[in-house]
């Protein structure tokens, strides 16, 4: 008498292995937008963070003096003005933003400076500028309509527009001098310089 086994395979079937695929891909994709949409806003309160300990930096080292005259990048370097994450190479004078861009810092009587952009009469070393280079459109927006408040601002630089501290906060839109209309992104999403003035 011959005995017939029966043998059971278990396993998935090719469907319920698609349907877990499928929902594997919907949540890899929501975790990366979710990741890139967290880096982008680490960036910006970096950005903001960054001016702000420069600024302070800046007026703490130059408390006892009658002007900002002397200030640069190899100042800031030197003196550890600058914040050290700022900071790509102390020796050259280099410093970066948290987008990449270079950024600047001087009293505004050199050459080139942008302060009379915003006020004529800025253009001495009694003021100074701290300039963010290269910013993509989102940055430039967000950094332009950030309140900075008024204490001792004298106005912002977008592009090549010079707006006055009366003017700012700047608003999103609006026609005219509007964080949409000045922030156009060149090449890359880069290209837009925005430009805080001190006195």
């Amino acid at each position: 008498m011959t005995i017939l086994s029966r043998t059971e395979q278990t396993g998935r079937s090719m469907v319920e292995m698609l349907g877990v695929l499928a929902i594997i891909g919907v949540l890899s994709v929501g975790g990366i937008s979710g990741y890139s949409k967290a880096m982008a806003k680490f960036k910006l309160t970096k950005a903001q963070d960054q001016i702000t300990m420069l600024l302070m930096n800046i007026r703490t080292a130059y408390a006892t003096s009658p002007s900002y005259d002397g200030l640069t990048n190899s100042v800031a370097t030197d003196f550890n003005i600058a914040p050290s994450d700022m900071v790509t190479d102390s020796a050259a004078g280099t410093m970066n933003g948290a987008f990449g861009g270079a950024v600047t810092v001087g009293a505004c009587d050199e050459n080139g400076a942008p302060c009379a952009t915003v006020l004529a009469s800025a253009n001495t070393a009694s003021y100074f500028f701290i300039t963010m280079a290269d910013l993509g459109r989102e940055a430039c927006l967000s950094l332009a309509t950030s309140d900075w408040g008024s204490d001792g601002m004298v106005g912002m630089v977008v592009g090549n527009t010079g707006i006055s501290s009366a003017n700012l906060p700047l608003t999103l839109t609006g026609g005219g001098n509007d964080a949409d209309t000045l922030c156009v992104a060149g090449a890359n999403q880069q290209g837009t310089n925005i430009t805080w003035v001190y006195y």
